[in-house]
């Protein structure tokens, strides 16, 4: 990667980690529009500019954001898909290699191979992560100590990938399992109509990245969890206090926030 891209990747990235994942301005486009291809082609992604939208995005707005730009930039990533258990096509990021033959690695007795890193913005990880190479090539493992969640990504394969997380004493947890060959842009966008009438779109879940203090917020059905460097903490949020504290605590507009929770009660 030449110095210049990797710098407007970097700018990238810490842009992209000021805005909120969010699923409100789906339910509103979802409800506005009446379906998902639709809501799809409304998402402000589309616009390839960060400041046009309207506050936030879930996984796969970010991801298609990021896609567009590198593929802007002339290079070549790829989209991946995210398991969790049972479920399948549930998460979304995007894996880009280093072209550059400099920093390519060469494995005893195998052919070179390139460095490639993974882009997760949907799970609020905001830093390019180099990707480990399988055993006997590589330890097939790398450990990323971020905070306030640390990350650690196993490579048992040259075909699989997982993401575990961690953090404050915490064990960590297997988050999602990729297989690395990537999903071609028309399987991408069916899985992302899909995801609009998944079982998250029935209430408001937000999460946000304060990475200048090391802060994560997340809400979801009344509880919002506070994460830093000494654990986290759970608070109920009344009713009554919902929409101020949202709008504060994730740097949304009031009206967003009432909008599709009034869509949400219909």
């Amino acid at each position: 990667m030449l110095p210049e891209q990797w710098k407007k990747i970097q700018d990238i990235c810490d842009k992209l980690s000021k805005v909120t994942y969010e699923n409100l301005t789906k339910i509103i486009r979802l409800e506005s529009t009446g379906s998902s291809t639709a809501a799809q082609k409304l998402d402000d992604s589309f616009q390839n500019d960060v400041d046009a939208w309207m506050g936030g995005g879930t996984c796969f707005s970010m991801t298609w954001h990021l896609y567009q730009v590198f593929k802007d930039m002339g290079l070549n990533p790829r989209l991946v898909m995210g398991h969790k258990r049972k479920e399948r096509n549930i998460h979304c990021a995007l894996i880009l290699p280093d072209d550059d033959p400099a920093t390519s690695l060469r494995a005893e007795g195998a052919a070179i191979q390139k460095t490639e890193y993974l882009f997760d913005p949907g799970y609020l990880i905001f830093d390019p992560l180099p990707i480990p190479l399988p055993p006997p090539f590589g330890t097939g493992t790398a450990f990323f100590p971020l905070v306030p969640n640390c990350v650690r990504l196993d490579r048992p394969t040259m075909d699989s990938m997982a993401l575990w997380t961690g953090g404050a004493g915490a064990p960590m947890k297997l988050r999602f399992e990729y297989p690395v060959e990537g999903v071609s842009v028309e399987e991408f966008k069916q899985h992302w109509n899909e995801s609009f009438y998944r079982e998250m779109m029935t209430y408001p879940v937000l999460n946000r990245l304060d990475r200048e203090k090391g802060i994560q917020y997340y809400y979801q059905k009344g509880n919002l969890v506070t994460r830093d460097v000494n654990g986290s903490r759970i608070e109920k949020i009344e009713e009554s206090a919902r929409v101020e504290t949202l709008s504060r605590v994730f740097d949304l507009k009031p009206e967003l926030i009432e909008r599709a929770i009034s869509i949400l009660h219909k």
